[in-house]
């Protein structure tokens, strides 16, 4: 039995590598990458609605990449949302500008937590390259377009049964927030794969 067992489990590790060989040839940023400022510092704008995260083929559908796009949205909603609550609480004026804020999974590869409990560290690594279009909502022109890159290493992940995977979408979120809040009062260059430490 215990021969059987480690058979099945050679086998379905083999599987997994198969698959993370035939995926998505992305590129990853270098770790020097930058996103350029904005054209205007945020302030500029007196409401700000944040849409729904967006993920086009050939990511869409895939079991393990809706996982992660459903844990990013729930991660943007608390804490992107809580900064947005508080400008948008502020005295606006007779005629308020709209800063639309569209977020989206351009390039993903998730492992979910069964695939990890299964292959472990086998599965690979996780990673989320997410984009995010600033535009003034009545008149379209983009304010800004920056991109924020995450990976989970697959031992780490291993160890902590997927946990580290979505620690990395925590990590994205709290990326694009620092975003927001350093191009509030002015613009600046913002780091495309460092993160911010995570405190909350």
């Amino acid at each position: 039995m215990r021969i059987r067992t480690l058979f099945a489990t050679a086998v379905l590790s083999l599987a997994f590598a198969a698959s993370a060989a035939s995926a998505d040839k992305f590129e990853p940023p270098a770790d020097d990458a930058k996103n350029p400022p904005p054209a205007v510092a945020l302030n500029a704008f007196q409401r700000f609605e944040l849409s729904p995260v967006a993920m086009d083929a050939p990511y869409a559908g895939q079991k393990g990449n809706e996982v992660a796009k459903e844990y990013l949205q729930g991660n943007l909603d608390e804490r992107v949302g809580a900064v947005l609550k508080t400008w948008n609480a502020q005295s606006a004026g007779d005629a308020p500008r709209t800063l639309k804020i569209e977020p989206k999974i351009a390039h993903v590869r998730f492992i979910s937590g069964g695939k990890r409990f299964f292959a472990g560290g086998f599965a690979g690594n996780s990673w989320v390259y997410m984009t995010v279009r600033l535009s003034d909502a009545e008149t379209g022109e983009v304010v800004g377009e920056p991109a924020f890159f995450q990976r989970a290493n697959a031992i780490g992940a291993a160890w902590t049964f997927g946990a580290t995977d979505k620690t990395m979408l925590i990590r994205l979120s709290s990326m694009l927030r620092a975003y927001l809040q350093n191009n509030y009062d002015k613009t600046v260059n913002t780091f495309v794969t460092e993160a911010p430490e995570v405190s909350d």
